[in-house]
């Protein structure tokens, strides 16, 4: 039953990475500007930012199974009304309700995973992150053959989103509710004494440097997932194809998410943000500087280890350790709406800075230059007044 879920999973993972790879076809057929390609690019983020309200309210009154397949619903519609698309403001909402539905999905799964695997939190959270990187890497190279194949952008955007109507029917069919259900029982709660540190408020230096860099990763993470198949189809007039290769070794890189985490449970914040932020910095300066194909394949594999599976893994971690368990789930709220808030407009700045600066300047402004800020952000942080 879980591996249906974690299926359903891919498949969110696999529509969220398909539309920056026919950015450029959809450019082309309305008309749009970079920036504004760019924000329907990352414009679901936002749809994630603000779906944590709704979502909760919908898990206090219905079972989470029911809120699963509702975001499923809601993400899949989105994801097949693009194509129907007149212009670029109901565009933009369809984009934005995909962010809302993608975010119902992973808040219920995330909650499932962590209630039914209670001895097991880790490694089952741990899956789901592996099933997003699998998406990353399965949707754009699908998705660019079947572009290459039938030569319409529509074409991959209506068939990911029927496979959103058949995970829905699988989980009917096969996920039982005593499954999604199950409850965590009170004597499996943590007794460790390590949990009682942490801050007591949410206004503590650790939350706050951590929010910015949040903030800073939104704009770094989703400043490429938005427009670098773009730089690829139109700077470096890579096929359909290619680029969805080039785009999903990135996601290849992303299954190291297990391994940074386990990274950063065992070493200073400082030092793993601190670095990490550092390789980001000079990545985002070599992504733009050539266009070989391998060279290309390796650093966005080597950009997906780094950024997806090494900051944000571990900006998700270290805002829950920097304060009590109380706050737990408060904290993991200001880094969701702190990260995705920033990434709806990360792909809108990228293609301004390109309209105005071209391909290189734009990668050195928004993906070296912020990356060293956050980088130099991470100094500033105090362990030991972390729940380890």
């Amino acid at each position: 039953m879980f591996g249906v879920l974690l299926f359903s999973y891919v498949i969110n993972a696999m529509d969220r990475q398909l539309f920056p790879l026919l950015a450029a076809d959809v450019r082309r057929e309305y008309g749009f500007s970079l920036a504004g390609i760019g924000l329907l690019s990352t414009i679901f983020t936002f749809g994630m930012a603000v779906a944590g309200l709704p979502t909760g309210y919908l898990l206090a009154r219905f079972s989470r199974k029911t809120v699963l397949q509702i975001g499923i619903a809601i993400f899949s519609a989105g994801t097949i009304l693009t194509v129907v698309s007149h212009g670029f403001a109901d565009m933009l909402a369809y984009r934005a309700a995909t962010g809302i539905g993608e975010a119902m999905e992973l808040t219920a799964l995330l909650a499932i995973a962590a209630n039914h695997f209670a001895r097991h939190r880790a490694v089952a959270v741990g899956s789901v992150n592996s099933c997003f990187a699998m998406g990353a890497i399965i949707g754009p190279i699908l998705g660019g053959v079947i572009l290459s194949a039938y030569g319409s952008w529509r074409i991959p955007m209506s068939l990911f989103g029927l496979l959103g109507g058949v995970a829905i029917v699988l989980i009917a069919l096969i996920v039982k509710p005593a499954f999604t259900e199950k409850l965590r029982p009170s004597q499996g709660e943590s007794r460790n004494p390590n949990d009682l540190r942490g801050a007591a408020t949410l206004a503590n230096r650790n939350t706050i440097l951590l929010t910015l860099m949040s903030l800073i990763g939104g704009l770094v993470i989703y400043g490429y997932l938005g427009m670098y198949p773009t730089f690829l189809r139109e700077g470096l007039h890579y096929t359909p194809a290619a680029a969805g290769a080039v785009v999903g070794a990135f996601g290849l890189g992303a299954l190291g998410s297990v391994a940074g985490g386990w990274l950063g449970d065992r070493s200073s914040p400082r030092q793993v943000l601190g670095v990490a932020f550092l390789c980001a910095a000079v990545l985002g300066c070599l992504l733009f500087q050539t266009s070989a194909f391998a060279i290309q394949v390796a650093l966005s594999f080597a950009w997906g280890l780094v950024v997806s599976g090494t900051i944000y893994v571990n900006l998700a971690g270290y805002h829950v350790k920097a304060v009590s368990n109380s706050l737990a789930n408060r904290a993991s709220g200001i880094f969701v709406t702190s990260l995705y808030g920033s990434a709806a407009v990360a792909g809108y700045l990228m293609g301004s800075l390109v309209g105005h600066s071209g391909w290189v300047t734009a990668g050195e402004v928004q993906l070296t230059v912020l990356s060293l800020i956050g980088g130099s952000l991470a100094i500033g942080l105090r362990p030991a007044e972390m729940s380890l």
